[in-house]
């Protein structure tokens, strides 16, 4: 299953690596959308060309978060959306240490594993392996929750409604006067409310 797996995905990036990449490459200075295209490419061989429908979206939402800013040629704030660049902010750059430090640590990880030889390989395909059973009961929690809440949902309408309905009758109940004859048998009706 792994190998099939593997075999799908080799040549795909990663969810979220995008964003980490686009960071470190602002990290390094600012860049256009276009010049992150073109490094991007030449970093891959070729065999990554991140398109403008992913670079640019993701540069709105890093500027949108606050971790970049947009500048025009002096480094100030531009107006101008044409060839703009994009450079770090201060919070751009605390992000930037955070994803070294965990690089890092995966890093070394990954450095052990392949010194196992035949070893790591296995250890590698069994991580393989469990990542896609997470993701896969991970899916399938998603699934159930999801009809779970519709049903759930459905239970509070109703009594939600039950509830009104039961309002109306009490005060339906409350304004309807009832006559009633007393006890000494005069015949006279008194007014319950």
């Amino acid at each position: 299953m792994s190998s099939k797996w593997l075999e799908n995905v080799k040549s795909s990036i990663p969810r979220g690596f995008s964003r980490c990449y686009v960071i470190e490459i602002l990290r390094e200075g600012p860049h256009t959308g276009k010049e992150i295209i073109n490094r991007a490419i030449q970093d891959s061989g070729g065999r990554w060309s991140p398109s403008p429908g992913l670079i640019y979206p993701l540069l709105g939402r890093l500027h949108g978060e606050g971790i970049i800013a947009e500048l025009n040629g002096e480094g100030e704030e531009k107006n101008k959306k044409k060839n703009a660049k994009y450079a770090l902010t201060k919070k751009g750059i605390e992000t930037t240490e955070d994803i070294r430090k965990i690089s890092e640590g995966i890093k070394n990880q990954i450095d052990i594993i392949c010194k196992l030889g035949d070893a790591g390989k296995f250890v590698a395909a069994d991580m393989i392996e469990r990542i896609a059973s997470i993701g896969y009961m991970i899916h399938q929690n998603h699934n159930d929750l999801s009809h779970k809440n519709s049903m759930y949902r459905q239970f509070l309408i109703d009594e939600l409604n039950r509830i009104d309905g039961d309002k109306d009758a009490v005060k339906n109940a409350k304004k309807q006067t009832l006559h009633k004859t007393d006890d000494n048998g005069t015949g006279q009706k008194i007014k319950v409310r």
